[in-house]
């Protein structure tokens, strides 16, 4: 999306206490750090949705959570539910609060570092930092296990795990996993800054670089799509950001940059469906259709829960620790939900569509008729003007309403493909 013209230091992201009015109500957007909620959570986000908004909750691609039409009136008392059911720790940084976590860290035995205990130290750290709530709320740290997931998304501030494999004994249920050998390399908008800390320093690293891009954020913006003055909102788009943030990282926690790798590791496919835990048991990932969970999915994964359940940004929710896929796996797709990996919905996404005033086409009606009637596969993002939200990185087919029809960026064959899908379903 671009700036349109000069900017404020204030991104204007909506956030719990700061509700965003769409054509459909108001939007309030819940952070939820690595994605991980408990069962008693996911059960008050569900609460909150069916009493104060339209029932249902929008997985966003930073695995966080929206609720939509919030009626003028009820954002006071939707924000004192919020923060009753524990989904709301800090109203001062509650924008902030944007982490990702590689959601099988610790499971599954493709990492090489268990980020997990990592991702509550770091939402601490922040909140405890008055400066930080400074933040824009675009800003995005992200805590990848080795295999390269949440790398992906470039988030601004980032440590990949690098080091000693995982051993392959695993400890008894609920040990902690060693860290022997583990050492984590900091990445800013998608570069390897060349330097390395060991787990115990990884909080600090990406608190001090956020600390940096404050101190540097005033700096004439570059790239494709930046508009002149205003402060940047995110490391990419000052000129040479990963390295003047690295700079100051360096000075502040005495590092010394090694050699910087040449490429980011290739990032896997997003989980789906049933998935082998190092432990015996299984996690099964189910993702949401154009990213909507309805009121009956929202129970229905609560019914599958072992306790936990962690929103991807990949517009699933992870069920992990299960005993018994085979139960569960029926009973999500019952409700609606996508297991199969085969499944066209996979790589799919959508803006608002008509709950945006400005859009042009229903998207989301569109993308029902060609990946649900059609088996149009993935990846396409279906935007319904020119702003792009909600847009994921990386290459996609990129179908964008014009008030004629659609224009279709980034693959001419893809392109032929949902253009005649949607001719035969309209």
């Amino acid at each position: 999306m671009t700036d349109g013209g000069r900017r404020g230091a204030d991104d204007r992201c909506p956030g719990a206490l700061r509700v965003h009015r769409a054509a459909d109500g108001g939007l309030v957007r819940v952070r939820v750090p690595g994605g991980v909620l408990d069962l008693a959570r996911w059960r008050a986000l569900a609460r909150c949705a069916g009493e104060y908004a339209d029932g249902g909750a929008e997985l966003t691609g930073r695995g966080n959570i929206q609720l939509r039409g919030v009626p003028a009136g009820a954002e006071t008392d939707l924000a004192a539910a919020l923060a009753a059911g524990g989904l709301l720790p800090s109203a001062t940084h509650e924008r902030v609060r944007n982490i990702v976590a590689s959601p099988l860290a610790g499971r599954d035995g493709a990492g090489r570092y268990d980020v997990r205990g990592l991702v509550g130290a770091l939402d601490a750290g922040l909140c405890a930092d008055p400066a930080l709530a400074g933040l824009p709320g675009r800003f995005l740290f992200a805590l990848d296990d080795g295999r390269g997931d949440v790398l992906a998304l470039r988030p601004d501030a980032a440590l990949l795990a690098t080091g000693a494999e995982l051993p392959a004994a695993l400890p008894a249920t609920g040990a902690a996993l060693p860290a022997t050998g583990a050492e984590l390399a900091l990445w800013c908008a998608g570069a390897d800054t060349g330097l390395r800390v060991a787990p115990g320093a990884a909080v600090p690293a990406l608190l001090a670089a956020a600390r940096a891009f404050l101190a540097e954020r005033d700096t004439p913006r570059t790239g494709p799509g930046t508009a002149p003055g205003g402060p940047a909102w995110r490391i990419a788009e000052l000129p040479d950001g990963a390295s003047r943030v690295a700079r100051r990282v360096a000075a502040a926690l005495g590092l010394r940059a090694s050699a910087a790798a040449a490429a980011p590791p290739a990032a896997p496919d997003p989980p789906v469906g049933v998935l082998p835990q190092r432990d015996g048991r299984v996690a099964v990932a189910a993702v949401a259709p154009l990213g909507r969970l309805t009121a009956d999915q929202l129970a229905a994964l609560a019914a599958r829960s072992a306790g936990a359940l962690v929103v991807t940004p990949w517009r699933s929710v992870l069920l992990p620790d299960l005993a018994d896929a085979p139960a569960a796996v029926p009973a999500l797709a019952a409700a609606g939900l996508v297991t199969d990996p085969r499944s066209p919905w996979i790589g799919v996404t959508a803006c608002a569509g008509t709950d945006c005033a400005r859009a042009l086409a229903d998207v989301r009606g569109d993308a029902r008729t060609v990946h649900g009637g059609h088996a149009v596969r993935g990846p396409v993002h279906w935007s319904g003007c020119d702003r792009h939200c909600g847009r994921p990185g990386g290459a996609v087919l990129h179908a964008v309403a014009t008030g004629d029809g659609y224009r279709y960026d980034g693959g001419d064959a893809g392109a032929q493909r949902v253009a005649a899908a949607l001719r035969r379903g309209t």
